[in-house]
């Protein structure tokens, strides 16, 4: 799609009375309507991108300025940046801009937007100007840090599978330290990087934009922030795609879906090492899927005593090789630098497990993007505070699911000792002005497993629910399946929606 000029086209005055008005009240909802109506009337300076943040030349840039704080609109406020790819459609064919978010949360909509210039969304990007944005604590967008970025980098990192009370201590003692790194950091910031702030702040971009009614696709994370902006502004939405569902009950916020991830995440590393084994004649680590577990211990047991390549240790490789429990591009991938490090090449293994101490913009954008999870995941939600309920939840998950049990518990223990604000989690649910949306799931995904999906079906009444059976990737709209595309595109161009859809899975590691 090269070529395409900037569009900076004007909006009705109608249009942007519309995009002012905003539902609710108290203090956070006249400091939303407040915000918008300054948005509204500032629009969006569409600019060329910075050439420093590698985004396509086409891409446009602009920002929003938001409060810190809606319930303190004429506080303290940042600033928000997002990016444009102009439709290169005709005038009579264009719906507006879709505004997107890749999920984390800690993800950058304004990178992640780059994967929406290929051919599965050619349709879509002819009718909509698609737009990325950072949001809140991220990016470019008033980033937050809980650690030095050249100390966040150095690897090995401790082994996440204790063997003793003394390893448990220590990392415990790691969780609290960078929970205190975040307040230090954070500022007065940390307590307002929330999924409502975050929604609050979709409705100031919707304003900004120009647009009456948001057309929204949010993936993983992202579809927790499409169901709370369905839940605050049910008469702002028009239309909104949401790919591989978080689970909305505000018990599963966060702890209780961390806790169903973990199983999930066993099942899906067991698919993956069962498709090594299947093609051992290529990877050579094994040829059931019992050597290939067993040849995994013993890798994480070798990388524990002698990191690899002096960097990496057992947290590196579970960090690394979880992908594959996403992904299934990422099946072969892993595959191919698990065999080269076991024929004595471990270069490829090392790149990519390895941290690289001299990458300081890369190195930062990992922290912040570290920072930016652990925040949101804290601050949404009260979590448990007493060790021995971790500890007894993780030694238990652990017997069955070993892959991620203490890897992902130590990963969110921050919140155990949390230092800024906890909130409660917002009742996700379906008004009657909230029209038809689309959800999207794997029904073998680990990451958002797909009792989430049916359970947002059921909260947002009117929506329809696309499953793909026998897949257990997470992010089904992005990759290429005709059924699954096509059905994007009627609901986006047409509204078209059925209530309940099925497609068969896209071809794989294993059928490809």
């Amino acid at each position: 799609m090269a070529g395409v000029t900037d569009k900076s086209e004007g909006t009705t005055s109608e249009a942007r009375a519309e995009a002012t008005s905003a539902p609710g009240t108290g203090a956070e909802a006249r400091g939303v309507r407040e915000a918008a109506a300054r948005a509204a009337k500032a629009g969006v300076d569409w600019k060329a991108c910075p050439s420093d943040w590698g985004l396509f030349k086409e891409f446009r840039c602009g920002s929003v300025t938001v409060p810190v704080d809606y319930a303190e609109s004429d506080g303290e406020t940042i600033t928000l940046w997002l990016d444009r790819f102009a439709s290169p459609g005709e005038a009579q064919d264009r719906q507006g801009a879709l505004v997107f978010n890749p999920g984390g949360p800690g993800a950058s909509g304004m990178t992640a937007l780059k994967g929406l210039i290929n051919d599965v969304w050619v349709n879509v990007a002819r009718a909509y100007d698609l737009v990325g944005f950072d949001p809140r604590g991220v990016g470019h967008s008033a980033p937050v840090s809980c650690a030095d970025p050249r100390e966040f980098a150095k690897g090995p990192k401790p082994d996440p599978d204790p063997d003793s009370e003394a390893d448990k201590k220590r990392l415990r003692d790691d969780a609290q330290a960078y929970a205190q790194g975040c307040r230090k950091r954070g500022g007065a910031l940390l307590s307002h990087l929330t999924t409502p702030d975050n929604a609050r702040d979709l409705e100031v971009i919707r304003a900004a934009l120009g647009e009456p009614k948001l057309n929204y696709l949010g993936i993983s994370y992202g579809t927790y922030l499409g169901a709370v902006y369905g839940t605050l502004f049910p008469d702002h939405v028009r239309r909104m795609v949401l790919d591989s569902v978080v689970n909305p009950s505000p018990d599963k916020i966060w702890y209780g879906m961390h806790q169903d991830q973990i199983p999930n995440f066993e099942r899906r590393f067991a698919d993956w090492t069962a498709w090594v084994a299947r093609n051992d004649a290529k990877y050579h680590l094994g040829d059931t899927q019992a050597k290939v577990r067993d040849r995994w211990q013993k890798l994480l047991t070798t990388a524990e005593r002698h990191p690899i390549g002096g960097t990496v240790g057992p947290h590196e490789l579970i960090d690394s090789f979880q992908k594959v429990v996403y992904f299934d591009q990422a099946w072969p991938l892993k595959a191919e630098a698990w065999s080269e490090y076991a024929a004595g090449h471990p270069e490829k293994l090392v790149k990519d497990a390895g941290a690289n101490p001299s990458d300081t913009k890369g190195n930062a954008a990992k922290e912040n993007a570290a920072a930016a999870y652990t925040a949101v995941n804290c601050a949404d939600a009260e979590w448990p505070t007493d060790f021995g309920r971790w500890d007894r939840d993780a030694t238990r998950l652990n017997t069955k699911s070993p892959f991620m049990a203490w890897f992902s518990t130590w990963q969110n223990l921050p919140c155990a000792t949390w230092p800024g604000t906890r909130h409660t989690p917002i009742d996700v649910k379906g008004a009657k002005q909230l029209p038809p949306v689309l959800l999207v799931q794997d029904d073998g995904d680990a990451a958002t497993p797909y009792e989430g999906a049916v359970e947002l079906h059921r909260r947002f009444p009117n929506s329809g629910l696309l499953t793909v059976k026998g897949a257990g990737a997470h992010s089904v709209t992005t990759e290429r399946n005709p059924c699954v595309n096509d059905r994007v595109d009627a609901y986006l161009l047409r509204g078209d929606l059925d209530r309940d859809m099925t497609c068969r899975p896209a071809p794989s590691p294993e059928n490809s």
